[in-house]
């Protein structure tokens, strides 16, 4: 079996990794204590991506604290990989938990490394320094991930004020959006039969370029936490929310920018020819959202079994260079403090170098580079 080891950081990591388990192990037919409650021999077959199983019929989560990494690591029988919930903004998600991510990456060079990341934003701010956190988190997440799901305060809380009408969105609200989103971009690893069945396939179609590996995430339907679809959804119309500016939940807007590539996995009783008809549509309909130099560069995949509470849903991954807009709103913030040399002592202070903030202020700079260069390429470019 592909198991993934899954480590959660920081405040802000636990909240999110709390409310995955909790949504992810009621799709898979799992009581708050673990017992197997079913009905479905497919809730089964993949158990094992995510859980321990401890007895004939109790179930544990595969989470694990940091001075287990390597003692749930050596117990899965074909290890694919890691995936790590943090925030880039506080302190101990930014900074312990990229040092994590390069400490397992040396340890097991060979496998795997997925984040789910949430970004600080202007909006939502509960610590001066988050540009300097996220500045030097993304300089690791450059070089040590491989898939980085991109996350913003910001972009949710707008969806939970403008379409869930929520007048009062609370940490809680926020994450149960995280949790529809991660359930999503998961179920390929977790039910039998599907593209992008590991970690690696899901990277080998998203990422044409190493370093280009951040990515936008979107849901659809949005419901409230609590709340249940009532109203019949078609597929024209969960494409149409997927692919709406409005629903992604990273603060970029993918029309200032181009798609390298994306993936959208639909789940319920869908017919896979409606599926890839609509998906022509979009493409066909926003031909100029799309490099023309990757060919067929919507990838489709569809899983019967639909998230609790819903008859049908779908999940929106997207390689877009709109992101650079995220990174470029990142480095002014920390371009206007460290031009100061503003709070940079509590850095040196603990023994970190300059230098540090300069190397990773320049990564930035030529991350974005590349994403502009890739926006601007053509078919008919000699290199």
């Amino acid at each position: 079996m592909r198991e993934i080891a899954h480590m959660q950081i920081g405040q802000c990591g636990n909240q999110i990794g709390s409310a995955f388990w909790e949504t992810i192990a009621g799709e898979h037919g799992l009581d708050g204590s673990g017992i197997y409650n079913g009905t479905l021999d497919l809730q089964l077959e993949r158990m094992n991506v995510y859980f321990n199983q401890a007895n004939a019929n109790k179930y544990v989560p595969r989470a694990v604290l940091v001075d287990v990494v390597r003692r749930e690591a050596e117990a899965c029988d074909l290890l694919q990989g890691f995936q790590i919930t943090h925030s880039l903004g506080g302190g101990t998600g930014s900074g312990f938990g990229t040092l994590l991510i390069a400490k397992v990456r040396e340890e097991f060079p060979d496998r795997m490394m997925a984040s789910f990341s949430v970004l600080p934003s202007p909006k939502v701010s509960n610590v001066v320094v988050e540009p300097y956190n996220a500045m030097l988190s993304v300089h690791q997440l450059v070089e040590h991930s491989d898939a980085t799901f991109c996350i913003d305060n910001d972009a949710l809380y707008d969806i939970c004020m403008r379409t869930l009408k929520l007048s009062q969105p609370s940490y809680g609200d926020l994450n149960h959006l995280v949790s529809a989103v991660m359930s999503g971009v998961t179920t390929c690893l977790r039910f039998p039969g599907q593209l992008n069945s590991d970690l690696r396939k899901l990277a080998v179609n998203m990422v044409p370029f190493p370093r280009l590996h951040f990515f936008m995430v979107g849901f659809a339907p949005l419901t409230s936490r609590g709340a249940h679809s009532f109203r019949a959804i078609s597929v024209p119309e969960l494409t149409q929310q997927l692919f709406d500016a409005r629903n992604v939940m990273a603060g970029a807007d993918f029309r200032n920018g181009r798609y390298l590539t994306c993936s959208t996995i639909f789940r319920g009783q869908i017919s896979m020819k409606q599926v890839e008809d609509q998906m022509q549509g979009v493409q066909n309909k926003n031909a100029s959202y799309f490099v023309e130099w990757i060919p067929n560069n919507i990838q489709t995949a569809l899983c019967s079994i639909a998230p609790r509470g819903l008859k049908m849903s779908g999940t929106f991954i997207g390689n877009s260079t709109s992101i650079q807009g995220l990174f470029r709103r990142v480095g002014d913030q920390f371009t206007a403090m460290f031009r100061r040399k503003a709070f940079l002592h509590w850095y040196t202070g603990e023994g970190m170098d300059e230098m540090e903030f300069t190397e990773a202020e320049s990564n930035m700079h030529d991350l974005v580079a590349e994403y502009q260069q890739y926006q601007d390429a053509s078919i008919s470019e000699d290199d």
